[in-house]
């Protein structure tokens, strides 16, 4: 079986552009650091236009100063004249009041996106030190719904246990919260992890399945079915293997399996 599954991460590796090689980690942690960097260049671009603005805003509030100015000058005229030049006072300072309003809301806006790209996923969750409690958490968070919390726990717990047999599971979940959201470019390297360093985990006839719906909504046919193919070989009496099978006729229908159970 391990010769098997060797082949067929061969096999994926010359047909998919790499999602289970060696270099898999190594190609998610360049998107991890493209991501931080892409960011970190949003977050410096809002701070510049922040400085661009706050002259605007000082400018806005010298003119609601003059124009209240204009104001007493014009409380303390009489007849027509002074008519016209209270209306059209009143007329300025609606207009900048409302210009300073819109010039707030949009440095609020900026604020608050610089603030929440300072800060990251999880980082007010305390770490338990055990293992088990740790894995549990990112599991309650998952299940809640936090989803970004809890692959930046699961994320964590690889880095802390990378060897750990629950480190497979952390991989799968990943994988699997990526697949939910139809992201299979993010699952595949997760399903790949798995398949690869944890070949007894429970998970992986599923995680053969999954990629082999991955591979078909990505347009790799041959990769799908080399996928569905061994998970019918290697667990051919398991509910993954009839999954596989409905992968494979869907294939040859040309539609790619939801991979549901």
């Amino acid at each position: 079986m391990a010769v098997v599954r060797s082949a067929l991460s061969l096999g994926l590796l010359a047909l998919t552009g790499c999602f289970y090689s060696s270099e898999a980690g190594k190609g998610l942690e360049a998107r991890v650091d493209k991501l931080d960097k892409d960011l970190r260049a949003e977050q410096k671009a809002q701070a510049e236009k922040l400085d661009q603005q706050l002259p605007r805003i000082d400018q806005k509030i010298a003119e609601v100063t003059k124009a209240l100015d204009s104001l007493d000058q014009a409380s303390r005229r009489s007849g027509a004249d002074a008519s016209v030049q209270l209306q059209k006072v009143i007329e300025d300072l609606a207009q900048l009041r409302g210009q300073v309003e819109a010039y707030t809301h949009s440095l609020d806006q900026l604020q608050d996106r610089a603030a929440a790209a300072d800060k990251k996923p999880a980082d007010d969750v305390p770490r338990p030190t055990d293992k088990k409690e740790f894995f549990a958490l990112a599991q309650s968070k998952a299940k809640s719904g936090d989803i970004q919390t809890a692959r930046a726990l699961y994320l964590d717990f690889i880095r802390k246990w990378p060897k750990d047999d629950l480190a497979g599971d952390a991989h799968f979940a990943l994988a699997e919260s990526y697949y939910a959201q139809d992201n299979c470019p993010e699952a595949l390297p997760e399903y790949g992890q798995l398949i690869k360093n944890f070949g007894k985990s429970k998970s992986v006839p599923l995680a053969y399945v999954r990629s082999g719906d991955c591979f078909a909504r990505l347009k790799n046919p041959e990769a799908a079915k080399l996928a569905y193919e061994q998970v019918v070989k290697d667990y051919p009496r398991s509910s993954e293997a009839k999954l596989a099978q409905k992968g494979l006729s869907a294939l040859k229908k040309g539609t790619p399996s939801k991979g549901k159970k």
